[in-house]
């Protein structure tokens, strides 16, 4: 009676162990597989301790009968079900998962043997109210769950020897709260504690206590450790942990498949593999750097993970494939080399072909003027002068062009654009004023500003016979000033041709306004006035 009653007291203490560990799990709300799993496991234990609990009280062979069936399917389902638990745990291939799914047929053969046996005696050879004897069927079967869960011990010991990692606080319980029962229902099949107390299963509840400090303390099955780690795992990019020590701890799928970074136990191995692959000396305490190994970039990135105390725990690198973003940047060089060769090209053909165009109509006018003989001396002084002219503006706008290719930073402000025209001019004295401060506000007409002004200037070195060029440059609260006059000739009468309609257009593309002014011999005025008020800074 005495053993009755502790063994009651130890089977309901476990019991207790087993039900508290499942509405934790259930609690957390998670219902994945790795989850679904190990409640099924631990449902499969419950059946076992109820059972248990019911032999204590049952005193005639059918209600014996009934407790040793109940027993026998949470003992029947417990390794199949351990075993795919432990295989989803170790993230073991889905191949080999989808196996495993037919060792539930053990149990089902299990339990076809146990509900025949009274007509072979195999599996108990005596079953009686008060006494019970194994058959060899029984010893059959046991063998067949201890291999079971043997194999599942092992798969947790793969799974941290397949990371080079030594195995963590979370499989160690995971394993205890199995390999402890199973060492004690040895013994106690082996008759080692010469007691008629069955300690299995409450050994098994005790065994639920490292499972609730594996779920509290280590966040055993806890979604969020589960989705974090999957999401790391998964990742485009690798993710080595090395512990403060400088061993590695953790190491994703993705660093896995780079060739360079197998078989690397500590982080001076790892900086002598990437330093051999890549050609180059890395520093051991990097925070970032990017290697070539063979056709590949690579970007590494290095932060130190430190304790409330601000104590070193552990260093995370992080390795990122970028080779596709040096594709995507050789690709963009190569597409603005050719939008600057257009560029060119129209410019040229735009401003420099035109001019030397007309000088050479200008030469074959003078040509046929000697060869006829004709003697007007006033039309070929004019026509040299037009020459000159032509020459000296065409040897501007090849400036321009000669110098905005040597310097790209004459576009970065409208100051910088007009002073690179104005360095272009040799023969003429130019001067120029600003009034005002330049920001941001101004930088959207930059290319308009620096066209209209290199047109401009062309102009004047073309027709006005000038000797100084003024420049004065605005820069107001709402709008932009260009005032450009030189002391040349001057017109009567102003007729807009390309050179000021192309003016006048990007002008007003812009919201502006431009103005021609002149008077013969008093030279040419040109004033443009761009508003910004709607430029935020």
């Amino acid at each position: 009676m005495k053993i009755s009653i502790i063994s009651a007291i130890l089977l309901v203490s476990g019991l207790c162990g087993m039900i508290g560990s499942l509405t934790w799990v259930l609690s957390r709300g998670n219902r994945n597989r790795l989850t679904r799993l190990f409640i099924s496991c631990q449902a499969s234990i419950v059946l076992w301790i109820v059972s248990e609990l019911l032999i204590q009280f049952s005193e005639t062979q059918p209600q014996y009968w009934i407790s040793y069936l109940i027993g026998n399917a949470g003992i029947s389902c417990f390794s199949p079900l351990w075993l795919m638990l432990t295989a989803e745990y170790a993230e073991s291939t889905l191949k080999l998962r989808k196996r495993l799914n037919f060792t539930l047929l053990i149990s089902v053969a299990s339990m076809l043997v146990i509900s025949t046996n009274r007509h072979h005696h195999l599996y108990y050879s005596v079953f009686d109210a008060g006494e019970v004897r194994y058959g060899p069927l029984f010893y059959f079967f046991q063998l067949i769950y201890y291999i079971l869960i043997i194999s599942g011990l092992i798969l947790i010991g793969l799974k941290h020897r397949r990371r080079h990692e030594r195995i963590n606080k979370q499989s160690i319980l995971l394993m205890l709260s199995s390999a402890i029962p199973l060492i004690v229902n040895t013994l106690s099949i082996a008759d080692f504690f010469h007691s008629n107390l069955r300690l299995t299963p409450f050994i098994f509840g005790l065994s639920s206590l490292l499972i609730i400090i594996g779920l509290g303390r280590y966040g055993l099955l806890n979604i969020n450790n589960i989705a974090i780690y999957d999401t790391i795992n998964n990742i485009d990019s690798g993710v080595i942990i090395f512990k403060a020590n400088g061993q590695v701890s953790y190491k994703n799928m993705y660093t896995n498949d780079l060739p360079f970074l197998q078989d690397i136990e500590n982080i001076q191995q790892f900086i002598s593999a990437v330093s051999e692959a890549s050609g180059q000396k890395i520093p051991e305490n990097f925070s970032a750097a990017e290697i070539k190994c063979g056709d590949e970039y690579y970007s590494l990135k290095q932060s130190d993970c430190d304790d409330n105390s601000g104590k070193l725990v552990a260093r995370t690198v992080t390795i990122t494939n970028v080779t596709e973003y040096h594709e995507h940047m050789i690709a963009e060089k190569q597409l603005s080399l050719e939008q600057e060769r257009n560029r060119i090209a129209q410019e040229m053909h735009d401003s420099a072909g035109h001019t030397f165009t007309m000088i050479s109509a200008l030469a074959r006018m003078l040509k046929s003027d000697v060869q006829a003989e004709k003697r007007d001396t006033a039309d070929t002084l004019e026509k040299l002068s037009e020459i000159d002219g032509l020459s000296r503006s065409g040897v501007t706008q090849l400036r321009c062009t000669i110098n905005n290719l040597r310097d790209q930073q004459f576009m970065a402000s409208v100051t910088n654009a007009v002073q690179s025209v104005i360095t272009a001019v040799r023969s003429v004295e130019t001067e120029l004023c600003i009034q005002g401060e330049e920001d941001e506000r101004y930088q959207f007409c930059i290319r308009e500003i620096y066209e209209n002004c290199r047109e401009t200037i062309t102009n004047t070195l073309r027709y006005s016979n000038a000797d100084k060029i003024d420049i004065i440059l605005k820069f107001l609260p709402d709008r932009l000033e260009l005032h450009i006059l030189d002391n040349g000739d001057g017109c009567g009468n102003i007729e807009e041709h390309n050179g000021l309609q192309g003016i006048r257009s990007r002008t007003e593309k812009l919201g502006g306004e431009v103005r021609f002014m002149s008077v013969a011999n008093e030279g040419f005025h040109t004033s443009i006035r761009i508003p910004v008020r709607e430029v935020k800074i």
